[in-house]
């Protein structure tokens, strides 16, 4: 192909795009993909992930207390007006102050400004004690994030072993059901020509096993409808979305090779909610040392100052003469800020230490109960093991059992009750092989997730 055809192509698939942007073609997805897919497109995870941003701005604010700060308060405001010097009759100079009176000439505009530019230099621990405990808060969000990966991961194969399920369900139920429908057919025309090779009774048999494959059929068909629905919102690709699997059918995962003890050593290492829990209590031991330095005072350094202006007040140029309404001054200063509630802040103090013993036993629940939840999860994985092995011997005899009494049927040699119960016996048994290898699934899935593996 020359490049001129292939430019030429291009061009064709250009205009294609343009004329059809609707047009879409079918996207097929392993469970890992569907898994990456969801995890990057759920909005819960997301929700987590900007609550550990918001807790990452609450250290930044913690730590900011330790740098510098300004206040400042200006207003404008009426002060009293007065012409003249400082002395009777408004003399410059003498040695009689003036006495006439709050408002001698009226009322001027008066406008003023304190101002106090000040950098903590010791906090007796409050402002490390907060950074710690915000530091703390932020691991315990992150946990938060992989609690809900992990809970997109378990949806995710909900669905998409659901969608497995209730599609081979569908598929070996309308086999069933096409198999007996024969058979249903070939009754019918015995007892049309009424060559007593079947019995009316023989019919109701195959029409009361025929309602009870129907009603199957028809919960396989909605659970595979909104198993499918449920994956697409689940991967971002929205219901309308055409959406495939790429599994041909439903199989069991590989027995998982670790021990129990293996497992529930992990899962203490590795489980997020232990990892929240020491986040938790780091986070609560800080809290209760910073609410302990609030009992001491904060040293600070820094420049305050002052400015008031009366435009109808004339400027008095005197050491020991001082006119509120119109002066200036500014110096540095060292201080010592104490601002305490001796009651309050004991409360604070018992109010921190309680949660603080709160997660204590919290954390003594953990260690007995995860490994619990991991053994709980490896022995449902060993009993569904054994039975999806037990059961799926169970089913290939039962099909050999249906195709062989509907052969033996078809020969005259098979009453039509025994054929019915064949059938709905099949049914029956790979219908839950089916529900068993779905659950076993589920539970490797469970397992791992008590582990504290996202997989």
């Amino acid at each position: 192909m020359n490049i001129k055809m292939m430019n030429g192509l291009s061009g064709f698939m250009l205009v294609l795009a343009v004329a059809f942007p609707a047009a879409s073609f079918a996207q097929t997805v392993d469970l890992q993909q569907a898994v990456q897919m969801s995890l990057n497109a759920d909005p819960r995870v997301k929700e987590r992930e900007q609550l550990v941003e918001s807790a990452r701005a609450l250290l930044e604010e913690a730590q900011a207390n330790d740098g510098w700060r300004i206040n400042a308060n200006l207003f404008v405001g009426l002060a009293p007006a007065v012409s003249g010097g400082f002395y009777q009759g408004g003399a410059t100079s003498g040695t009689t102050p003036r006495t006439d009176g709050p408002f001698p000439g009226g009322l001027s505009d008066w406008t003023s400004l304190q101002v106090a530019l000040i950098k903590p230099l010791f906090t007796f621990g409050k402002i490390k004690h907060y950074s710690e405990a915000a530091e703390g808060n932020i691991d315990v969000k992150r946990g938060d994030v992989r609690i809900s990966k992990a809970d997109t991961v378990m949806d995710v194969k909900r669905a998409y072993y659901g969608y497995l399920t209730a599609r081979d369900s569908r598929r070996f139920l309308e086999d069933v059901q096409n198999r007996l429908d024969s058979a249903l057919k070939r009754v019918g025309q015995n007892l049309k020509d009424d060559n007593g090779e079947s019995k009316q009774s023989d019919l109701y048999a195959m029409q009361a096993a025929r309602g009870m494959l129907g009603k199957y059929l028809s919960q396989a068909k909605a659970i595979e409808k909104i198993s499918l629905n449920g994956l697409k919102v689940l991967t971002g690709v929205g219901m309308d979305a055409d959406l495939q699997v790429a599994d041909d059918s439903l199989a069991p995962v590989a027995l998982p090779k670790d021990s129990l003890a293996e497992l529930q050593s992990k899962a203490l290492q590795d489980r997020p909610e232990m990892a929240q829990l020491e986040a938790g209590m780091r986070a609560r031991r800080a809290l209760v040392a910073a609410k302990k330095s609030e009992k001491y005072p904060n040293v600070y350094a820094g420049i305050v100052g002052t400015a008031n202006y009366a435009s109808r007040r004339d400027r008095l140029n005197n050491p020991y003469v001082y006119d509120p309404f119109n002066n200036a001054g500014a110096t540095p200063v060292v201080g010592v800020k104490w601002d305490m509630a001796f009651d309050v802040t004991d409360a604070k103090v018992a109010q921190e230490q309680a949660e603080l013993e709160a997660l204590n036993y919290k954390n003594q629940y953990a260690q007995a109960g995860i490994p619990f939840q991991v053994s709980e999860a490896y022995q449902h994985v060993h009993a569904n093991y054994q039975a999806v092995q037990d059961l799926a011997e169970g089913a290939t005899a039962a099909r050999r059992w249906m195709i062989s009494s509907l052969a033996d049927f078809n020969a005259g040699l098979e009453p039509a009750d025994k054929v019915a119960d064949a059938l709905k016996t099949y049914a029956l048994t790979q219908a839950e092989y089916l529900k068993t290898v779905n659950d076993y699934n589920m539970d490797v899935a469970q397992m791992y997730r008590a582990a504290g593996e996202l997989k």
